[in-house]
């Protein structure tokens, strides 16, 4: 052999060297490389989180003054209608020369005003002739003989109102009881 394929034959062996060579292995990332990307995690994280709970803290408040306002003002289209009432109240006393046909005409229409505003908020009257006793939504205020059914209602002295299906105000009834022998 010749120097020269000497000096050959030791890049041939490089070369297959090259080739079979598998790629360099990955270097793992130091510890503190590590440790500093998790704190940009738990950082990112924790911020994260404290958004989160503003906002929830925010919602929270608003649900709050939300409640608030629907109760402060839940009788606020009722009020309105009943402004209409107070009004056609008011026209009749301020008329000078008023009759009674004028005045009686005048208090029912201004009773018609007010029946619609009920209806229109579900207030619904209660006047239970002729039905049986109810404690929750009837309140005697005497029992009399009667050939009715005992526990009957006959007449009422101030009607009930029923306000969706809560009572406002129960009636005054007289009830019935059986006859003394």
């Amino acid at each position: 052999m010749t120097q020269e394929s000497l000096d050959q034959k030791p890049d041939n062996t490089a070369e297959a060297a090259d080739t079979d060579a598998k790629p360099a292995p990955e270097t793992m990332p130091s510890t503190e490389e590590l440790l500093r990307k998790a704190e940009l995690d738990a950082q990112e994280h924790h911020d994260a989180w404290l958004r989160a709970k503003a906002e929830t803290e925010n919602i929270r408040k608003r649900a709050v003054t939300d409640v608030a306002n629907a109760h402060k003002y839940a009788v606020e289209n009722f009020a309105a209608e009943l402004l209409a009432v107070r009004d056609s109240l008011e026209a009749a006393l301020a008329v000078e020369t008023a009759t009674v046909e004028t005045l009686k005409s005048g208090a029912e229409l201004t009773l018609k005003q007010l029946s619609s505003a009920f209806e229109k908020h579900k207030v619904v009257e209660v006047n239970p002739v002729g039905e049986k006793f109810d404690p929750h939504r009837h309140q005697a205020i005497s029992m009399v003989p009667s050939d009715a059914a005992p526990n009957t209602v006959i007449s009422v002295l101030q009607k009930g109102y029923v306000l969706h299906d809560r009572i406002i105000r129960p009636a005054m009834v007289v009830v019935s009881k059986a006859p003394d022998a």
